[in-house]
């Protein structure tokens, strides 16, 4: 299960793989080094999935003996359209329809829409979900079909990190401080930025501040980690570490191309810097380990209990990429890196570095402050 669909740390949580874990370091490649304490940005997040069955007709001989499960996650998805209007502006709500059916001549018997419903806390998001499960049941009674299964597939809580921790951390950052970017490392992060359109800034040169507590009521919500659940559970922080280009919009092909250079590498082991030194702390200064509890149970969860959104009958989707997979990773595994015969992944895929699109004249007239005369 791939942790972009936040469904598997809330079933570690429930599971008590980390019963008598006394920190939680955790980590997420970014475009510079980053540590926050308190409350998180972002929103916590239910992922749900509603099927519906009816029964099928033939769409052209007999229609009127069909009940169409598409027609229900259609006039669902319909419905959350003018919820929407009415949700505050941090909430985010995205869906796909993931089966509508066989074939068009073919009344669907059978549907599942998959929706992502997103909010700061645990009450903002379970009333979204709440909501959908009202509309599935309408949607229901005016096709005359019926819900087969409302199937939670992956949930997280929104982030709380430990201070104590987080400034233990940060002082490792300022101590590994950033990677060496070379020239070319330079030339391929501004070649993207250029072809994104975005400001063409390079690779990150300062470190930003140690960053606390982000106000709710004024947050506008964002993304999801289900590393939210374990930080309600335990000390624990999130590093960002630097093995990305600036620049990109996050789940997109700009934001992949880093991951095979010395730019991914370089960030990578600066980020490894920082945890392992983090750790040596952690085991020779108790001290940050005991503060780091005393702030969990006197700061963190003194007003907030953790309920979770799975129940104990809710099972990890581990067959969510099971198709995909079967599919791809034998076409994958020629291009697995062979560390014996070459030096980087790079020279296995005969690539020079870096690689960038040619300028055109305009563009080198733009960059000079002028366009070429006649």
């Amino acid at each position: 299960v791939a942790e972009e669909q936040v469904a598997s740390k809330a079933y570690f949580v429930r599971e008590g793989v980390f019963d008598g874990v006394d920190v939680n370091l955790f980590t997420h490649v970014s475009s510079n080094f980053g540590m926050s304490w308190g409350q998180a940005g972002g929103n916590a997040l239910w992922s749900v999935q509603f099927r519906f069955t009816g029964e099928t007709a033939h769409s052209a001989g007999a229609p009127w003996r069909g009940r169409s499960a598409l027609d229900a996650a259609m006039l669902l998805a319909q419905a959350w359209e003018y919820k929407r209007e009415h949700l505050e502006p941090a909430s985010r709500s995205h869906y796909i329809i993931v089966d509508g059916g066989d074939q068009p001549n073919v009344v669907p018997q059978r549907s599942n829409i998959w929706f992502y419903f997103r909010e700061r806390d645990y009450e903002g998001t379970k009333a979204m979900y709440d909501a959908a499960v009202k509309m599935a049941e309408g949607a229901a009674l005016m096709t005359g079909t019926e819900i087969d299964t409302i199937m939670t597939v992956g949930a997280a809580w929104g982030r709380h990190f430990s201070k104590p921790v987080a400034e233990a951390t940060y002082a490792n950052i300022q101590r590994v401080g950033l990677p060496e970017w070379s020239e070319a490392d330079q030339t391929l992060a501004r070649a993207l930025q250029r072809e994104l359109g975005q400001e063409e800034e390079g690779l990150a040169d300062s470190i930003p501040e140690l960053r606390g507590p982000v106000d709710l009521s004024r947050s506008l919500g964002g993304g999801s980690d289900d590393i939210g659940d374990v930080s309600w559970n335990m000390p624990t922080v999130t590093l960002r570490y630097p093995s990305n280009i600036p620049g990109g919009p996050g789940h997109n092909w700009a934001n992949g191309i880093a991951m095979a250079t010395p730019i991914a590498h370089k960030g990578g082991v600066a980020g490894a810097k920082v945890q392992a030194m983090t750790l040596m702390d952690l085991l020779l200064e108790p001290e940050i380990v005991e503060e780091a509890w005393t702030y969990f149970n006197e700061v963190q969860t003194a007003e907030q209990e953790y309920i979770p959104f799975i129940t104990p009958a809710d099972e990890p989707a581990i067959w969510l990429n099971a198709e995909i997979m079967q599919r791809w990773r034998p076409q994958m595994r020629e291009f697995y890196y062979d560390p014996e015969q070459f030096d980087t992944y790079l020279e296995q895929l005969g690539i020079e570095y870096p690689t960038v699109k040619p300028q055109t004249i305009s563009q080198d007239a733009d960059e000079a402050g002028g366009r070429p005369g006649g």
